[in-house]
């Protein structure tokens, strides 16, 4: 239930059920979702009680899902609606952008305006030169603040800058699996990059220090991620969803690395098994040298195998033999066992993943981020892939929304290319709070300050939950 608190500021958008103690009202803020996917940002900043004037997805099933979960159709190319002779962005206080990141061309080193143009920046920062919004949230892959494209995050960071607003060079990095529940945090690591930043025409507090970012890559209010998160609080008790079934093969895959799990955890006397890669297929070469010129890391985990199954010659050529390790049934890939899982006694009570590298075992505690592709969580408690449902929890998003009859697999892809509705939340509120002093000094501002800090409970989803959209 929300708190009364909450009544003149939120929302109740046209197709939403009106909200206990709520009133129509003015919107808290406008604002544009921009590259919006499916709606991360929409569901947080709406949530906030922002009204959205405009949103562009170029996807079409990701439009689709949208305009059914927010009535608004944002199928579009940003390219053809803001650009030199185009400005069909209307005016509003808050930008978000989950944007592709593309290479800026590094002739002449201009890092302005200019340098971006031709890429999808350009484009947002177009919209940023003529609307000049209050605030901008900007969101990508952690890969964006790395060495290999320092350049593209200068460029950003001063074209911002050049722009008249205050934005920190030091990227803050944040992960949903970093908060706790109470907070909106879900049990994924999904390291993103976002870069946020206040327009500051008068200078109010500029230059902002390089150096740690107050709301970057740490958990919050003591929360222990490792210890306190378990996949059991977002999974649905069946083992039966259609979709999310396993192969025969898969199954054999796994019954057969569960066996030597247990055979392992049985010989070792309860010890964990080793942390290096375990390679079947090396151990039908234990007596031949290591060629050379074979790389470092590789060389290390060869000679580890090797030693591996010299001290357990016996049961692992018997398991070999019975499951079939060595025959057709076993591509390469399933030759090989990633142990991530520390302490658990049986491949079946973890998390799986088949990797082109191997299968990869983890605690069920949180999971890796969601990925565009193949390779969705196996839950071994629950012998299945996680459900599309359960995909959407870990973005943060309501029971309620609406994928309609698209198949499983357009829902994965657009929940791996999505943003986390949890930690957009706890980075706006962590932005508003650094620039706290710039927004009071305008209406707009205020608006925003009073919206996000005084009105807003710390986690979006009690408020998601009830803005289920009437029939």
């Amino acid at each position: 239930m929300i708190d009364d608190t909450l009544g003149s500021m939120l929302l109740c958008q046209r197709g939403w059920a009106k909200l206990p103690a709520m009133v129509a009202s003015v919107p808290a803020f406008r604002f544009v979702d921009l590259f919006a996917g499916i709606g991360g940002f929409h569901a947080a900043l709406s949530a906030y009680g922002g009204e959205c004037k405009y949103a562009v997805e170029i996807d079409p099933a990701a439009a689709r899902v949208y305009e059914r979960n927010w009535g608004y159709d944002p199928l579009g190319d940003i390219t053809k609606h803001a650009n030199d002779d185009t400005m069909a962005v209307p005016e509003h206080e808050i930008l978000a952008a989950g944007f592709p990141c593309q290479p800026f061309s590094k002739s002449g080193a201009q890092r302005g305006m200019e340098e971006t143009r031709g890429t999808l920046f350009w484009n947002i920062a177009r919209i940023i030169e003529e609307r000049r919004p209050k605030v901008v949230i900007l969101e990508n892959v952690r890969n964006l603040a790395g060495p290999r494209h320092l350049h593209e995050w200068q460029v950003i960071i001063e074209t911002l800058k050049d722009l008249d607003y205050r934005v920190s060079e030091t990227p803050a990095i944040f992960s949903p699996h970093l908060l706790p529940p109470e907070r909106g945090g879900r049990p994924q690591v999904r390291e993103r990059v976002f870069i946020t930043a206040t327009h500051n025409p008068n200078g109010i507090g500029d230059g902002l220090p390089v150096g740690p970012v107050a709301f970057s890559n740490k958990a919050i209010d003591g929360w222990e991620p490792k210890e306190e998160w378990h996949l059991e609080d977002l999974l649905d008790d069946s083992h039966n969803i259609p979709g999310c079934e396993l192969t025969s093969a898969e199954r054999l895959w796994i019954d057969a690395w569960n066996d030597f799990v247990e055979i392992m955890w049985e010989r070792r006397e309860g010890r964990r098994l080793p942390g290096f890669p375990i390679w079947a297929n090396s151990w039908r070469d234990y007596r031949d040298p290591i060629p050379p010129g074979t790389p470092a890391w590789k060389t290390s985990h060869l000679r580890k195998n090797y030693e591996f199954y010299r001290a357990h010659k016996d049961v692992l050529d018997a398991w070999a033999e019975k499951w079939g390790v060595f025959t057709d049934a076993f591509p390469p890939s399933r030759r090989k066992l990633e142990w991530q899982a520390q302490d658990t006694p049986r491949l079946w009570d973890t998390v799986m993943h088949f990797r082109p590298s191997g299968i990869r075992a983890k605690r069920p505690t949180y999971l890796p981020a969601l990925v565009a592709i193949t390779q969705t969580s196996i839950v071994g408690p629950r012998e299945r892939r996680l459900s599309p449902r359960e995909t959407a929890r870990l973005q943060g998003l309501p029971d309620w929304f609406d994928f309609g009859d698209q198949r499983p697999g357009a829902t994965y892809k657009q929940m791996g290319n999505g943003v986390n509705v949890g930690a957009v939340w706890h980075i706006l509120r962590a932005h508003v709070e650094r620039d706290e002093e710039i927004l009071k000094t305008t209406p707009e501002g205020r608006s925003i300050l009073h919206a996000v800090l005084d009105a807003a409970p710390l986690s979006p989803d009690g408020i998601l939950a009830a803005m289920k959209p009437t029939a």
